[in-house]
């Protein structure tokens, strides 16, 4: 069935392309519409969980990915210190999260993640560049970003003395490099929210963590990054997805003093109390 409302939203898209060509406006809206339907109803018939952690990085790149696209899917929350059987069968090469399965099927890695989704979904809200270049130029940013960002970042809250010296001031030539990028255009890709941004934007969430344990102001050094924060969360797909900075700072700490993993509730508050009381 799924395949049959494919095939017919394919149809009807080579159809309404053709009355645009012709001038028939009346039967293009119309084939429009069946397009449309067709590829809503190829979406009801799609089955996607995401194996999930409420406060990571990488599992909220895939969340702000499907909100972009518009999918419902089903968030199962993994407690990281006792993997769940279906974690290690659908990712048993690095146990990690996230997972997104798609009818049976699992998909691994953050970004390889969300190039997915845009692939298979690209009707609307387009991730990555239609040019092969921007798209290239696209993906190298958010390897950057992979790179340097949440790997220095946790080497200077998790350091002390010169270490943490040198990794405060290796993450603010980053956010300024970062800075570089971004100019003076409103998103990285230009004038519409994307891959880049999708990839640096749930790092927004450590920004207290940073300022708290590195004893460093983000929005002094870096005010375009803030700008440019401030400016995604006005996205409804960005601001109901990321995790409060506060709730990530007393989550770091809970898990550094050795505590049990904080409990996440479906609308993704926190719960510090102990497991076991």
């Amino acid at each position: 069935m799924k395949l049959q409302y494919k095939k017919l939203a394919l149809a009807s898209l080579l159809i309404y392309r053709q009355y645009i060509r012709k001038g028939k406006q009346k039967l293009y809206l119309l084939s429009k519409r069946v397009f449309l339907i067709s590829a809503k109803m190829a979406e009801a018939d799609e089955q996607l969980t995401l194996l999930d952690w409420h406060p990571s990085p990488f599992t909220t790149r895939v969340r702000i990915a499907l909100a972009e696209k518009g999918l419902n899917y089903e968030s199962r929350q993994e407690d990281l210190s006792n993997k769940s059987s279906l974690l290690l069968e659908m990712n048993p090469v690095n146990k990690q999260i996230p997972v997104l399965i798609h009818n049976g099927r699992p998909i691994c890695e953050s970004m390889v993640i969300v190039q997915y989704i845009d692939e298979v979904w690209n009707h609307k809200s387009p991730l990555l560049p239609s040019d092969p270049y921007q798209r290239a130029h696209a993906r190298f940013w958010a390897d950057y970003i992979d790179k340097k960002v949440f790997p220095i970042g946790r080497l200077m809250w998790a350091s002390k003395g010169e270490v943490k010296a040198a990794s405060k001031k290796d993450l603010i030539e980053c956010f300024k490099i970062l800075e570089g990028e971004l100019g003076d255009k409103p998103y990285f890709g230009g004038e519409s929210f994307g891959y880049v941004d999708l990839s640096l934007i749930p790092f927004y969430s450590f920004f207290y963590t940073f300022e708290t344990l590195g004893n460093l102001s983000i929005v002094e050094e870096c005010p375009k990054i803030v700008d440019w924060a401030h400016r995604c969360l006005q996205k409804e797909s960005v601001s109901k997805t990321l995790c409060d900075q506060r709730k990530f700072y007393e989550v770091l700490l809970e898990l550094s003093r050795g505590g049990p993993e904080p409990k996440w509730s479906s609308v993704g508050s926190i719960d510090l109390t102990p497991l076991n009381s």
